[in-house]
């Protein structure tokens, strides 16, 4: 056994901040002080280093001098608290408002996540892995994500088997609510392709005539325009799985796809100074 020292590079007051969801997360609950192996701020490191390193749990147990069972409750519980805080969809839309942006742009990631063998039945009467995606040949779940026009991330959704298509996600946890934004707030939305149909107030690309004539220039020109604006959205989800390596493979069971892509959101708008 080899021990050295390590560095870990988040702010101090990110751990802080945590820490202090998790005091209150156990006054909440009622936990008796000092019945717990580990305090609110040691709770909250070793949740960080998780996000931030993806360190195995049973390491991190080790290294915090805690059982594997205990390390893995602990992290659970940072995912939650951090989820927690994760904002509303309107509440996004209404920050987004009042924030002077002028659009906003829809996109879909697959994150990649340990197999499950959940079966459902397809369209064409099937059986197929839900969690399985046909399009990105791995298993994992879905997630919907709302970014400003510079590609910052303001919104995540829930998660959907990766066998879901990104409209399909997209109709079930946000187009309602765009729709509004775009009719009441008059905040457009951009897409790409894959979202052709979505409605009104999300334009996707106009797409080529199937008996093989060209665009009109105009419409080379709107789509040109669109996907230069629109490739910006790509940096939201880069920024959380750049910065969040726990992100880029995610072994917990893929129904916690989307608490913990909404705890790294929360975590990334401490940094990005947009929680205090």
């Amino acid at each position: 056994m080899i021990s050295y020292r390590a560095i870990l590079d988040v702010p101090r007051e990110l751990a802080q901040y945590l820490g202090g969801l998790l005091h209150a997360e156990r006054r909440r609950r009622g936990t008796r002080k000092t019945s717990r192996a580990l305090t609110c701020f040691s709770q909250a490191v070793l949740g960080l280093r998780w996000f931030r390193q993806d360190v195995d749990v049973t390491a991190l147990a080790r290294d915090h001098g805690i059982s594997r069972a205990t390390g893995y409750r602990y992290l659970d519980e940072v995912i939650t608290v951090l989820a927690d805080q994760a904002p509303d969809l309107h509440d996004a839309l209404q920050r987004a408002k009042d924030d002077g942006i002028t659009h906003l742009i829809l996109a879909g990631k697959l994150f990649s996540a340990d197999r499950c063998g959940e079966q459902i039945t397809s369209v064409k009467g099937q059986q197929i892995d839900a969690w399985y995606s046909g399009k990105a040949h791995e298993h994992g779940g879905n997630i919907q994500a709302l970014c400003a026009p510079t590609g910052f991330p303001l919104w995540v959704s829930a998660v959907e088997p990766g066998s879901v298509h990104d409209l399909t996600a997209a109709r079930e946890h946000v187009l309602g609510a765009l729709y509004g934004a775009a009719s009441q707030l008059d905040l457009p939305t951009l897409a790409d392709g894959g979202y052709t149909g979505a409605g009104i107030g999300v334009h996707t690309p106009i797409k080529q005539p199937a008996d093989g004539l060209v665009l009109d220039v105009d419409n080379r020109a709107y789509n040109a325009l669109l996907r230069g604006l629109r490739c910006l959205g790509e940096r939201g989800f880069a920024l959380l799985t750049g910065r969040w390596r726990t992100l880029r493979h995610i072994t917990a069971s893929p129904r916690k796809i989307g608490d913990i892509v909404k705890a790294a959101l929360i975590l990334t708008h401490f940094e990005h100074g947009r929680l205090t």
